[in-house]
């Protein structure tokens, strides 16, 4: 249905001052702005939607070890094991006197990793969740010609547990999580320091490749954020001397290579609605999926829009333009709550056919622009939704010469660093229809 608008106001304003304006995205000049020019809203265009899954996302360098596992009602199984490689300042014991001989005096007390909380969190914070350490038994090295390691890639470790704590994640209240290591593990590394036979990053990294932290699939119940500058493995030790009180040392393990830190996150989706999501080339239409696609940061689902008839835009006029287009995504009621919380904005790409992604969305000063939660809700949250300015990559999409069609997709901003979701309507949606809002001038 085509909605006519008499743009008297508007005329009168632009002709009072004698100025240009920018009607939303599209500059339209005063010339064209006439009491007897016509302003179009169109609501009606077809809108589709859909679910893809990129290939591989770069969580390497991320600042963020991501750990814990949790069910999620709506799409399955979320993993997330976090690899990195350690470091110190120094391979020596504290040896005042430099002399060899005083190592004899050093004994070994106790090991411990020390995680510090980076405030991030996802699922339910009250259930316990239960994680192990191991070794790595390969050093952890991005495949030849790359530098980056990935959601989905992964290195060999030992079966034994090194370490291991159940716990109920606190976040928010508390500062860091300690886990008691292996006694066998850290004497055996004490060894090797004290004998010098580790004395330098290589000779320790050839020692000890990397640890990984795996969640144990027996509980599921949240993923938490840790940092990486600050987490670390320390190594505690006494210097023992007769009829003296022992003497206290610490020796600090730390991620001193922040490319070799990366997150493995994985989604098993079995039984569930996107069991049969294509090649990342492709995409799982919403009609599919109870006219649902979804978002999903870690495991790389992203929900993708297609405008197929826009082109037919141009023939409503010989002279006309996209002043401005809003599209409204809405998220699909009960999808969302305080373990599953919305996120304040949608990161917005431009894609081919194939999903691959050639830019950020922006307006017509080239400005990056985002999809913005509208948090206001009424009785039955029809107007939870986020807000995207589309007029200018629309008035570009009606007006290419060449029969390709570009789409959008949508992610979460922390899409290589989390794991928050979000279900959208599409336009059959029963009560979350996704919306666009086109307002075409005729001049």
């Amino acid at each position: 249905m085509h909605k006519f608008i008499l743009m008297f106001f508007f005329a009168v304003t632009i002709l009072s001052c004698g100025t240009d304006t920018d009607a939303g995205e599209f500059v339209v000049g005063s010339d064209y702005l006439a009491v007897s020019n016509k302003a179009i809203l169109i609501d009606t265009v077809t809108v589709d939607m859909s679910t893809i899954n990129f290939d591989s996302l770069t969580t390497s360098n991320k600042s963020r070890i991501l750990i814990g596992n949790y069910d999620d009602p709506i799409l399955g199984k979320v993993k997330s094991n976090s690899y990195f490689q350690l470091g110190s300042d120094s391979y020596t014991l504290n040896i005042t006197g430099g002399s060899d001989t005083e190592a004899v005096n050093f004994v070994f007390d106790s090991i411990s990793m020390i995680l510090k909380y980076d405030n991030y969190y996802y699922g339910d914070t009250t259930k316990v969740q239960t994680f192990d350490i191991h070794r790595l038994t390969q050093k952890i090295k991005p495949n030849t010609g790359d530098s980056n390691l990935y959601n989905n890639s992964s290195f060999t470790y030992s079966d034994e547990s090194i370490g291991s704590i159940s716990y109920k994640p606190r976040p928010i209240e508390k500062d860091s999580l300690v886990i008691k290591m292996s006694d066998a593990f850290g004497s055996a590394l004490f060894q090797k320091l004290k004998k010098r036979e580790i004395t330098d990053f290589d000779s320790f990294s050839e020692y000890l490749k990397g640890l990984v932290l795996v969640p144990s699939t027996s509980n599921s119940s949240s993923v938490i954020g840790f940092h990486v500058s600050t987490s670390k493995v320390r190594l505690y030790y006494s210097k023992y001397q007769a009829d003296t009180e022992e003497t206290p040392y610490v020796l600090d393990f730390k991620i001193t290579d922040v490319t070799k830190q990366f997150n493995s996150i994985s989604l098993d989706k079995t039984g569930t609605l996107i069991q049969d999501l294509p090649i990342s080339s492709s995409k799982l239409p919403s009609s599919a999926t109870n006219q649902q696609g979804f978002i999903q940061s870690g495991t790389g689902l992203a929900c993708r829009i297609d405008f197929p008839n826009i082109k037919q835009l141009k023939y409503i006029a010989d002279n006309g333009a996209i002043v401005s287009a809003e599209l409204i995504v809405k998220p699909v009621n009960n999808s969302y709550s305080s373990k599953y919380p919305l996120a304040d904005s949608l990161s917005v790409f431009v894609a081919d056919k194939l999903n691959r992604i050639s830019t950020s969305l922006v307006n017509s000063a080239g400005t990056t622009v985002y999809g913005i939660l509208n948090k206001k809700s009424d009785e039955f949250n029809e107007d939870v939704g986020y807000s995207i300015p589309v007029g200018n990559f629309l008035q570009r999409e009606m007006l290419k010469k060449s029969d390709s069609k570009s789409s959008l997709i949508l992610t979460l901003p922390g899409i290589y660093k989390t794991v928050n979701r979000i279900v959208l309507g599409d336009q059959k949606h029963l009560n979350n229809k996704i919306q666009l809002k086109i307002y075409y001038i005729s001049y």
